[in-house]
């Protein structure tokens, strides 16, 4: 009884919380206000995010409580611009799964309650916060394991630009001419974001190298900063970068290459627990029969 009652009581006054949120958000103070008033305007982001859909419009109660909560994280901020995803459709859909991990076991429940098959309303309650947890956690590792994916894709990606960008160069192509004619070469999600880059410098009228500057700390790709450092040397005190481009596509090259045998690695290393069951239970299978007539004889 006493868990029960602890159960309903956390219950209701998460909901009567929430519920109180979205009626009565805090303000903020003054000093936030004029902060904000007086503060510089910071560029708009390169990346582009997408906010419609369904899910944002079934889960917009639950936005704002989730907000205030200080939800997502800045990483994870990151990490869906790399997706092109926008924080209120991924929480809408953190919400949109704890509700119905949450609600799921009630409906087993009551379907096999119809048949005379009831369980009792604790085995639900558990099971369903159970999911319910699950369910708000999931997006977010969703987001985080795909984010790396693409970052990845996107390293792979930026060592092809460089070299292109290097026989460019010792072409006697200028360091603009360089930047665009190498990014017309390329297909892909990557060179599509460094075209979008660039034509938002152009349209701007700002440098190439700060806007794919910007690009790579939105991206989280530092290797990309690096790039437009190095050529706004030779953009602006006509350094020679040729070498400096070679070393960095190298590198790339050397990280994507390490990166890629540790991840066959750490398969295999997940394959032998399998192989290790698979042996366990075929000894188990030969061997059991043979014990069974010695135990029987004694």
């Amino acid at each position: 009884m006493i868990i029960s009652a602890a159960m309903l009581g956390a219950a209701l006054g998460t909901g009567l919380w929430m519920l109180w949120v979205w009626v009565f958000p805090p303000r903020r103070v003054l000093a936030a206000r004029l902060g904000r008033l007086n503060a510089t305007p910071a560029p708009p982001p390169i990346l582009t995010t997408d906010s419609g859909g369904w899910a944002l419009r079934v889960g917009q109660p639950f936005i704002r409580p989730l907000l205030q909560l200080g939800l997502p994280t800045q990483r994870l901020r990151d990490d869906l611009a790399v997706l092109g995803k926008g924080t209120d459709q991924h929480l809408a859909w953190k919400a949109i799964l704890a509700m119905t991990g949450l609600a799921l076991p009630v409906l087993v429940d009551v379907l096999l309650t119809a048949v005379g098959l009831g369980l009792s309303w604790q085995v639900p309650a558990v099971t369903g916060l159970v999911l319910a947890v699950v369910g708000f956690l999931l997006p977010d590792l969703s987001v985080r394991q795909e984010a790396e994916r693409r970052r990845s894709t996107f390293r792979h990606a930026l060592g092809a630009y460089l070299n292109l960008i290097r026989v460019l160069l010792a072409g006697g192509a200028g360091v603009d001419g360089a930047l665009t004619d190498a990014v017309g070469v390329g297909n892909g999600w990557a060179f599509q974001q460094i075209r979008h880059a660039l034509v938002t410098a152009r349209i701007t009228r700002t440098t190439p190298w700060s806007t794919l500057g910007r690009l790579g700390t939105e991206l989280g790709v530092h290797q990309l900063s690096e790039l437009a450092a190095s050529v706004s040397l030779a953009g602006t005190e006509g350094a020679r970068v040729r070498a400096g481009l070679a070393a960095k596509a190298t590198a790339l090259r050397t990280r994507e290459l390490t990166d890629a045998e540790g991840e066959a690695q750490s398969a295999t290393e997940r394959m032998s627990l399998p192989v290790v069951t698979l042996f366990g239970g075929f000894l188990v299978f030969i061997g059991y029969p043979a014990l069974a007539q010695v135990l029987s004889g004694l």
